[in-house]
């Protein structure tokens, strides 16, 4: 009894670790910073513009757009991999994770050489005669979207591949076999199933995507201001730390408010497939 009492102890200490490490590295600091920006609300005055509220609607858009991306692309790969080539996952895997082996700095540079207008894109569109002239792709919105899909891709693919695996086959062969078609197997079984690993994967890329600012800054040229690129400037500011921790709350509070609807409409999916799906084979 006291060995395996022992063992429970170990097992909940070593899984505590986690817990522990996020109250003092996140939960402690952004307590922190809430108490530091209450006791200074004239910080908040400034930050009340449209400008500012701009910069948090492309920080929105971008992360909106990222993660739609990355589902459009990493469900079917996940889907793939699973069903179609479960031989070679784990080579498929190490493949989506290899470049995270490597410093993102370089990612970025390798970047510039394919998207530059002397690049390996604009010499394949040129050869196939799909372009007459170089396109400038770096410092655009297309570079920057482009860029955070290719990172964030991996993000959205493991939670969904995690679902899949856990998924049983068998009940898509029992769908098939009663009549039902790839679309309506989609809309009312294999995503209803799965929806705890799509909403694993899609708020995984939405969170760090609202708050990204390296990306940004390189890939689009700095044209356009979003979150992390205002809260990394005015807090390294000697005078403007206060108004960048205002706007980081600000910020903050707008996420979460978009994080509860993201919540809601994921929620909504699955009775709203399967809602569809039984109107239409009852009409």
């Amino acid at each position: 009894m006291i060995v395996e009492s022992l063992k429970k102890e170990r097992s909940f200490a070593l899984g505590s670790m986690p817990f522990i490490w996020q109250i003092f590295f996140f939960y402690l600091p952004l307590t922190c910073l809430l108490s530091t920006s209450l006791f200074k609300r004239a910080d908040y005055l400034p930050i009340l513009s449209s400008s500012y509220f701009i910069i948090i609607k492309n920080s929105l858009s971008l992360a909106f757009l990222t993660t739609l991306c990355c589902f459009c692309i990493g469900f079917p790969f996940a889907y793939t991999i699973v069903f179609r080539f479960s031989k070679y996952k784990n080579i498929f895997l190490f493949l989506l994770l290899l470049p995270f082996w490597t410093n993102f700095i370089l990612h970025i540079y390798a970047w510039f050489f394919v998207l530059e207008k002397q690049g390996f894109l604009n010499n394949f569109l040129l050869g196939f005669g799909l372009i007459q002239e170089p396109i400038h792709f770096l410092n655009t919105s297309f570079a920057t979207l482009l860029m955070m899909v290719y990172f964030y891709l991996p993000f959205m693919v493991m939670p969904i591949f995690a679902s899949l695996e856990r998924f049983d086959p068998k009940l898509l062969e029992a769908s098939y076999d009663l009549g039902a078609s790839f679309s309506q197997t989609l809309r009312r079984i294999l995503i209803p199933l799965t929806m705890n690993g799509i909403r694993a994967g899609i708020f995984l890329v939405y969170i760090p995507s609202f708050g990204e600012f390296v990306i940004p800054e390189l890939m689009g040229g700095n044209k356009e201001f979003y979150v992390g690129n205002v809260i990394s400037l005015f807090v390294l500011g000697e005078k403007t730390s206060g108004v960048g921790i205002a706007f980081t709350v600000l910020s903050l509070a707008i996420l979460i408010l978009s994080l509860l609807l993201l919540h809601f409409f994921l929620s909504a999916i699955p009775k709203f497939l399967q809602g569809r799906s039984v109107c239409r084979s009852l009409s």
